[in-house]
């Protein structure tokens, strides 16, 4: 069984084995808690041995904006990352009224851009370079492209987070938020 509880700082400490995930993108621990200390309501950690998930946003944006969310491989495809999401989605309709939920995912991430996609969410851009070459391939220049990945929230009448042509739609890394 899991539980989703409230992130606190000393969770930093708890979940080095998610953070070495190679699909995972990491921070630095100042980065976390920043946010922690700026949007707390929006730092959730679920529990089930070794499961990190992080949700946060910023009410000024008028959206929930997923910075890291990673479930731990003994704990994948048991629902907990569709929990997290759902839970960030609450809250970003209930408590910042927000317009959408966005999230950033590696192309090369089948996988994840599978769930996100069953879960609602579409591509709405694509940024070139976004992240940089995983850890086994050689190099280290931003290398690998990026899908901002969106779902619209009841306030989002107009459906103006959602493009049917996302793919196609391509912008620098300079230009993403």
């Amino acid at each position: 069984m899991s539980v989703l509880r409230p992130f606190k700082a000393d969770d930093l400490f708890k979940f080095n084995n998610v953070n070495l995930d190679l699909w995972t993108e990491t921070y630095s621990i100042s980065f976390y808690l920043n946010y922690l200390a700026r949007w707390p309501d929006l730092c959730l950690v679920q529990e089930a041995p070794n499961v990190l998930g992080k949700a946060e946003g910023h009410s000024q944006e008028w959206h929930g904006h997923v910075t890291a969310i990673t479930v731990a491989p003994e704990y994948r495809r048991l629902g907990l990352a569709r929990k997290m999401m759902d839970e960030l989605e609450r809250i970003s309709t209930e408590v910042y009224n927000g317009y959408f939920v966005d999230l950033y995912v590696r192309c090369a991430n089948i996988l994840a851009i599978n769930m996100y996609e069953g879960m609602g969410y579409s591509v709405y851009r694509r940024v070139a370079q976004y992240y940089t070459k995983l850890p086994h391939e050689k190099g280290g220049r931003d290398q690998e492209d990026a899908f901002d990945m969106r779902k619209p929230l009841p306030r989002d009448t107009m459906r103006r987070s959602v493009r049917p042509n996302g793919r196609e739609i391509i912008i620098s890394r300079d230009q993403a938020p």
